[in-house]
Parts: structure tokens; sequence; C-alpha cells
């Protein structure tokens, strides 16, 4: 067991969890089916939101409490809970007050990512189980140890990637393995959103009174904020998020993992691209390109856009008309889909069969069960699996963060070999150019290549020593996450 001074209020824990800890693993009692799991929802914002409605509809679930740093945030969301819903629940500042009660079973951690890691670790060694939203760490270092937590503690921990419970994905993608489109050639990656610029501060923000900004920032560090809103856009500053890649994109990659069966970390990456047009407070790229590469032969692109509408035609861009999920082109036709369902096409474009969802509507229950049996198999996405397809995210942007500021010419040399990413780069100049981008002002950032090690999970070979210094991050010292959980 860690030192606990440096991130909790007296010893915190108590002589309970350190009797976990010698013991090697938290209580794994099961629940009779008639007993409440007890949960409480860490974080407020637009995923806090989503998961009351998810334990509200969920049968044997009992809300026993939310938590947020703000103060304001959490007192709308405590009113609403009682006007909507007659139930009066507690609200805590201070999460780490829900991790000493003995009426929690259960955590939801919808908080901002950076803080993902250490509300986990900290709720397995409470005895809690977490269900975690996505990307489930901030870096891949954070991952490993939640993983080891889990492990350690004897805790489920789900991840929240809602297209493992898609029914439409569910059939789909195994038909896919299956063979019944042939062998895969190619599987593309969409998330093209609709966002615009965060605008920009000339001096940093002053946290409103309302919000505990100390419990708000957390493991990350003490950096000035330029950009007008604290909350949700958080996503878009390295500190604190992962950009749309790590946002949106997590979803998308990891069904590309779903069909391909679930493989472990890629062999290659590459990326690049930029932020482009907007000239505000957030520094991770609203245009991004990525090839991943598993050594199947089976080529992987992903493609980010969060500039789909033009100035002057608010037109929704999209590639074959589906702007996020997978394109998983097969020699026999292709399928198209993403959370929701989809369909597959033959070659002239003509739909075959079709595989319609419902956007993952059992995933919070499936957690539950997993509560209830205390049996992973009953999960619908492991930690580990929320954690490979995270990895996806950091490992792109790593790419592009060790990478360098480079022409057009630069761009196009770097990519000559792969006619699919060409292709995909037209397209993508062809849309910046729609908003006028100079790109003399602001050049395209051009990604290293970098191969991974699966076994290590380290970075190896050539710009390695750079790359894996964003494996980790520094933490605030109150705030630390533990090597050694």
């Amino acid at each position: 067991m860690p030192s606990h001074s440096s991130i909790s209020r007296r010893s915190f824990f108590g002589k309970s969890v350190l009797a976990l800890g010698a013991l090697g693993a938290g209580p794994s009692w099961g629940y009779p089916v008639n007993d409440q799991v007890r949960v409480a929802v860490i974080g407020m914002g637009n995923r806090g939101g989503s998961a009351l409605e998810d334990v509200f509809r969920t049968q044997g679930v009992k809300l026993a409490a939310i938590c947020d740093p703000d103060r304001e945030r959490m007192g709308e969301h405590k009113a609403k809970i009682a006007e909507e819903r007659g139930v009066e629940v507690d609200a805590e500042v201070d999460f780490r007050r829900l991790y000493d009660r003995e009426d929690i079973d259960a955590v939801i951690v919808s908080s901002p990512n950076h803080w993902h890691a250490l509300h986990t670790i900290m709720a397995c060694q409470a005895g809690k189980d977490v269900y975690v939203e996505k990307p489930v760490c901030h870096n891949i270092w954070e991952g490993q140890r939640m993983i080891e937590a889990a492990g350690r503690y004897g805790r489920m921990v789900q991840s929240g990637l809602q297209g493992r419970s898609d029914i439409g994905l569910r059939k789909a993608l195994p038909w896919i393995r299956e063979g019944n489109l042939g062998p895969i050639t190619c599987i593309r990656c969409l998330v093209y959103d609709h966002r615009a610029g965060i605008g920009k501060l000339d001096t940093p923000l002053i946290p409103p009174p309302f919000l505990d900004y100390n419990l708000w920032l957390g493991p990350a560090p003490d950096e000035p904020i330029y950009r007008p809103e604290l909350h949700y856009d958080w996503h878009w500053e390295w500190n604190t998020g992962n950009g749309d890649t790590g946002n949106q994109g997590v979803h998308e990659l990891d069904l590309v993992r779903s069909v391909l069966g679930d493989p472990g970390h890629p062999q290659r990456v590459f990326s690049y691209g930029g932020r482009f047009a907007w000239d505000d407070g957030g520094n991770t790229p609203n245009m991004q390109n990525a090839v991943f590469e598993w050594g199947d032969g089976i080529p992987v692109l992903f493609e980010l856009r969060d500039m789909w509408a033009t100035p002057e035609h608010k037109t929704a861009s999209h590639f074959r008309g589906h702007r996020f999920g997978i394109v998983v082109e097969c020699e026999g036709g292709e399928f198209r889909g993403g959370r929701g369902g989809g369909s597959v096409y033959d070659h002239n474009g003509d739909r075959m069969k079709a595989f319609k969802g419902d956007g993952g509507f059992d995933h919070f229950p499936a957690f539950i069960r997993s509560v209830r049996s205390r049996k992973e198999s009953d999960m619908a996405c492991s930690m580990k699996e929320g954690y490979l397809s995270s990895c996806l995210c950091h490992q792109a942007n790593i790419s592009m963060r060790v990478g360098h500021a480079a022409s057009g010419a630069e761009v196009d040399r770097s990519i000559e070999n792969n006619h699919r990413l060409v292709e995909s780069h037209h397209r993508l100049v062809k849309h910046l150019s729609e908003w006028e981008v100079d790109f003399g002002k602001e050049p395209w950032v051009l990604g290293r290549v970098l191969e991974f090690s699966d076994d290590q999970e380290t970075f190896k070979g050539e710009g390695s020593e750079e790359a894996n210094r964003y494996l980790k991050r520094r933490y605030r010292k109150e705030f630390t996450v533990p090597g050694t959980v």
C-alpha cells in the first residue's frame, strides 16, 4: 500500500482498508438479487448527467450520493433530482468522503480525464467497484496502475465504451470477423464532429468562488488557463484532456479493436494534423490523421475533423455518409456504422444487410450484473479492454506531440507511399481551404513514426526516448497517482 498522507485527509482509509491491503484483495461478496447496489456519481458534467439517467433506469440500483467540486452545479443536480424523481440524495464536494462510507458499493467516475486514475485507484483501495468513463486514463502509465488496483483489490472496474453493448454492433462485428464479407482489407475510423473554437482570454481565468479549484485541479499541475469556460473545454488542453481523439475518437477506435478481435498494442503508429483556424485557448488538434499497424497487414486509418461545416455553407462533412464510427472494407463489400448499428454494402454501394443498434442501452446494467456476480465476464467492457483502446488515442497524440512544424510539401512527401492516407489528406486539405487556412501562418504538425512494444508497453527505436516521456505525467504532491497501488 502506498502512503496516503499526500492524497487524503487524516489517514483517510483507516484500518479496514489497510487490512484489505494486507490480504491483497478487497471484499469479494456478491449481492442478493433483491438487494440494491448503492452507487455514487463523481463529476456532474455532461457524462455525470447521463450517468444519473443510467442509475435511475436500472433495476436494483440506488443513487446514494453525487459529488462535484463545483457546488453550484452539484446543487442544481440535487434540486433537479428532488423535483423530478422525488429523491433526496447526499451531495459532497470532496469525493474522499464517499470512500469512507460503508453504504456506498460502487462509484461512477465521470470526472475530467486527469482525475480518472486517482478516483479509480482510491475507490478500489476503499473496496468500491468502479464504472469509469472514457478514456479510462489520461496517460498510458496511469492505465497500468488502474488495472493493477482492480486486480489487487478484487474490484469490478468497467470502462464506459458503450459501443461494446450496442445490440447491432454485437452482431455485426463478429459477423465480419467470421469472414462473411471475406478478408478485411482496410478499416477507416471516423470522427467528424461539429465544434467551434473555445475562445481566448488575455489574462488567466479566475475560478468562480463556488468551485473548490484545488479539488477540481487535483493531480494536474496548476497552469494558467486562457479559455473563458472552465468546464467541458478542459478536453482541449493537454493538462487535463486528450483532445477529441481521446474524447470521441476512443469510441471509434474501440470498435476497430473489437472488429479485429481485441488485439494488444499496435506495433507502429503515425499521426499528423494541427489546430487550425481557431486561435483559441486550446492546444490539442482539431484536425488529425493517424495510421495504426498491428502487423496483420490490415491498415487502420483514423480521421478527426472537428470543423465539419464550412463558415458559408454550414454543411456537414462525412465519409460515405457517416460522421462517426468505422468503415470496414472487405474483399466482398464493406460495413459502415457505429453506435446505433450499421449496414453492409456491396462494391456498387447497394445495401445488402442492416444491423439495427440501440446505442448501448445495456452497458451500465452489465456493470451492475458484474458487481452482483463478481464475474468479469459479465462486464460489457473490462478495464483492460478500455485501457488498450484508450492507449490508441494516447499513442496517436504522442506521435504528434513529439513531431515538428512542417510545410504542406513536407507532409506530402512523408505520406506519399500510403495511397489511402494520400486520399484522406487531399480531402482534409480541401476542407481546410474552404476555411481559408494559411498554412504559412498555421503550419502542419508532422508527427513521428513510432514503434511500440506490446510486452514492455513502452515506445522503442527511433524517437522512443522523447516519446516515452509522455507515458506518464508529473503530479501535484497532494494528489500523486501512486506507483505502487
